[in-house]
């Protein structure tokens, strides 16, 4: 792991505000030198890692990386400890701690601050990498909030947060280009769920929070994206349903995964879904108008997937084993 900056306070020590920075790509300094120099890591040598309990990725076509959240411990352990890698299309690392290369004492000294809890979903939309964060649970008697944590991504900085007081925590969200966003509150699962802990939520840009679509037919929804025409696609955990909703939240199609206990989700130009099992595995591929096919099998907790169009590629969060699957499309 690479070093990252200051180490804690002493009793002693006063806070000094700096700018808000982000960390180098691989190579030395790690943090931005005053006068500007660097030297990236030497062509010869590729480093994999920078992972650790992240749940989703993202794809920034000026950069060509792979954006990826890490959650770190939990807030239990220590609150403000996530971060934000770069990941190439070959699995190393670009740039190890992006936003993040500060330890959780030294954030708050930042002008602006960062936060950074335990980000799950993303998106990039508008310039911005959105995270569906959290704020509180850092004890057992400490309720958690859900929060959207937005970021530029030309800087890195901070640009904004909205609360969402009504979830504990948000799983996959999914960004318009106005800043509208889906997201995805899994709910509760087992015999005796309330199907009413079932929702995806609607946030306007402004920060008002409705109902979208709650209860049957989601049933414990996790990933969410648009489709080719504008309308918002969500898969479940607890079944192999692919719910097609419009804008105002109609049932339009159910299609079905080649397996149950679904995650990842990517849509492409054609209409084509690919669906990854968490539960079971597999990725399906979902062709408009034909059954599903199942073209990757096996892939331990296959999670949150994103699609790097930079190398024609899914991109398969594997979060327990604080590791990413690639899998070419042909």
């Amino acid at each position: 792991m690479l070093a990252i900056v200051a180490g804690p306070l002493s009793a002693q020590q006063t806070p000094t505000q700096q700018p808000f920075f982000v960390g180098n790509r691989l190579g030395l300094p790690i943090n931005p030198a005053a006068d500007g120099a660097f030297e990236p890591i030497s062509p010869n040598v590729k480093v994999f890692g920078a992972i650790y309990s992240a749940e989703s990725c993202s794809y920034d076509a000026e950069r060509g990386v792979i954006v990826v959240p890490n959650r770190g411990v939990p807030q239990s352990v220590q609150a403000n400890n996530a971060w934000v890698s770069f990941i190439n299309h070959d699995g190393s690392v670009h740039t190890a701690r992006w936003i993040g290369v500060q330890n959780a004492e030294a954030r708050s000294t930042l002008t602006p601050p960062l936060v950074l809890n335990e980000p799950f979903g993303s998106d990039i939309a508008g310039g911005f990498l959105y995270v569906a964060d959290r704020d509180g649970g850092t004890t057992a008697n400490e309720p958690s909030v859900a929060v959207i944590r937005r970021f530029s991504m030309r800087t890195g900085a901070p640009a904004g947060e909205i609360r969402v007081d009504r979830s504990p925590w948000l799983n996959d969200i999914e960004v318009a280009d106005d800043g509208t966003i889906y997201a995805t509150q899994t709910g509760e699962r087992g015999a005796n769920a309330n199907p009413a802990t079932w929702q995806v939520l609607k946030i306007s840009p402004t920060g008002q929070v409705s109902v979208f679509v709650q209860a049957a037919p989601l049933r414990v929804p996790n990933g969410i994206a648009f489709d080719p025409q504008g309308n918002i696609v969500v898969v479940n955990v607890d079944d192999s349903s692919v719910l097609t909703f419009s804008p105002t939240g109609q049932l339009l199609k159910t299609e079905t995964a080649a397996q149950s206990g679904s995650d990842g989700l990517v849509i492409m130009p054609d209409g084509t879904k690919y669906v990854s099992s968490v539960l079971n595995g597999g990725v399906s591929r979902i062709r408009p108008g034909r059954p599903a096919e199942l073209i990757a099998r096996n892939i331990p907790n296959a999670a949150s997937m994103c699609y790097d169009a930079g190398a024609n590629q899914l991109v398969i969060r594997m979060n327990a084993n604080n590791a990413m699957a690639f899998i070419p499309l042909k």
